[in-house]
């Protein structure tokens, strides 16, 4: 289904052809996150991703790169996450030589112009502030900052505003060099693809990629030694009270990641889930409730977040807690878990028909896991997922001593709170 070769430089191309489609996604994906950054420069990863649509010697405006793209109908975008930084365009496999093209030339060539630089200052900032004054969005940094307080993993992708302020030119090219290199990029071709790509992509950009010269910086390793419950109150005036509960779980490594991850899917996933059912359906206590897992390279944790009245908070917290409670307890059934397989097989299905989603799917992968994957093989690891191993992880994750809860809302002390955790 694909085909993976590593140039002499360790730049890695992975191609997956698809033969009902017109359409062509590149991805390059590069090793470095916000984790990588020091307190100094918390926030670069980011930065840089906006430059790289600032303007290059050859299209010397934004205006000028997304003329091309949208004279074509392409869609094109970046994302920055804690541990990789990503770039793509998804265009009609006819003009998949220009989508290498403008990559390649941003990648490269980016100016990363002061003026430039500095009005792209404030857009930044009004970025962070957008996230911070969206309860609903802002409340995932918070309960990563509780959980993983004194290690990068728990800082804001975007940085703190102090830094967006005064971070240098130097600063930001010196750690684009560092990072864009040969061997720490994957790029990914997925859809339709013609015979000439390949070459395309060595000359535009492999052969004059910077080629690796020193160990590149890695980011310190978090191990949790938390033994005891932790609650932070963010004060709002808001009429609705966000909440997210955390635990500790596993790395994106580890095997046990897929029954973890069928257990969300069990506990809070869809609209027939456990969570859904008990604090919406039953009780009305939230609009949406959900559950989810989080894996980095070095560990992970497991997500249940809500929106709740606060007039009756404490309720939906003892119900939400009994919820995981009683699925360490007692495990799950043997049709909950078939469902849970065939709603992922599902997902991934419906999903993996997009050649943007089929790209991501195989470079993170290749990035960020020791194994390379087809979903067919992926699968798999979900269907020998059992009972016994459903009920094993819930017993580990859910302890008390490992609970970690944040909430935005009306209160103002997380004290009273405390005697809610019951697991």
């Amino acid at each position: 289904m694909y085909q993976k070769q590593i140039f002499p430089n360790k730049t890695r191309l992975i191609l997956v052809p698809q033969k009902d489609t017109q359409a062509m996604t590149i991805l390059f994906l590069f090793g470095v996150g916000s984790r990588y950054e020091t307190k100094e420069i918390n926030g670069v990863s980011h930065f840089i991703e906006h430059l790289m649509f600032k303007g290059t010697k050859k299209r010397p405006t934004t205006l000028d790169i997304s003329k091309e793209l949208d004279r074509v109908g392409a869609e094109f975008n970046a994302m920055t996450s804690k541990d990789f930084t990503g770039y793509y365009i998804k265009i009609s496999h006819e003009k998949s030589e220009l989508a290498v093209d403008v990559l390649s030339d941003m990648l490269l060539n980016s100016k990363f112009d002061i003026k430039e630089m500095n009005k792209e200052r404030g857009v930044i900032i009004e970025e962070i502030n957008m996230y911070q004054d969206n309860p609903l969005m802002h409340i995932e940094t918070l309960i990563e900052e509780l959980m993983y307080s004194g290690n990068s993993l728990g800082w804001d992708v975007a940085g703190p505003v102090s830094v967006i302020k005064k971070v240098t030119q130097k600063q930001l090219v010196n750690y684009k060099n560092s990072y864009y290199r040969s061997d720490n990029v994957v790029i990914t071709l997925a859809g339709k693809i013609n015979d000439k790509i390949l070459k395309l992509i060595k000359t535009k950009y492999v052969d004059k990629v910077v080629v690796a010269d020193s160990q590149m910086t890695t980011f310190k390793n978090f191990k949790s030694n938390q033994k005891e419950a932790r609650i932070k109150t963010t004060y709002k005036a808001t009429k609705q009270v966000q909440l997210a509960l955390g635990f500790p779980s596993f790395a994106n490594s580890d095997p046990r990641k897929y029954a973890l991850h069928l257990l969300s899917v069990i506990l809070g996933g869809n609209m027939s889930s456990r969570l859904f059912i008990s604090v919406r359906e039953k009780r009305g206590l939230a609009y949406f409730v959900r559950c989810y897992p989080n894996f980095y390279q070095d560990t992970g944790n497991l997500f249940v977040q809500s929106g709740l009245d606060s007039t009756r908070f404490e309720e939906a917290v003892k119900v939400i807690l009994g919820e995981l409670k009683s699925v360490k307890q007692k495990g799950v059934t043997v049709k909950e878990l078939q469902n849970a397989k065939d709603f992922i097989r599902g997902k991934f299905i419906l999903s993996l028909e997009d050649s943007s989603q089929l790209a991501e799917f195989f470079a993170k992968q290749e990035l960020l896991t020791d194994e390379l994957l087809t979903p067919a093989q992926k699968i798999k690891k979900y269907d020998a997922v059992t009972i016994d191993e459903i009920k094993a992880i819930a017993r580990e994750i859910f302890v008390k001593e490992k609970l970690n809860m944040v909430t935005i809302g009306p209160f103002k002390s997380a004290e009273k709170f405390y005697k809610l955790i019951n697991l």
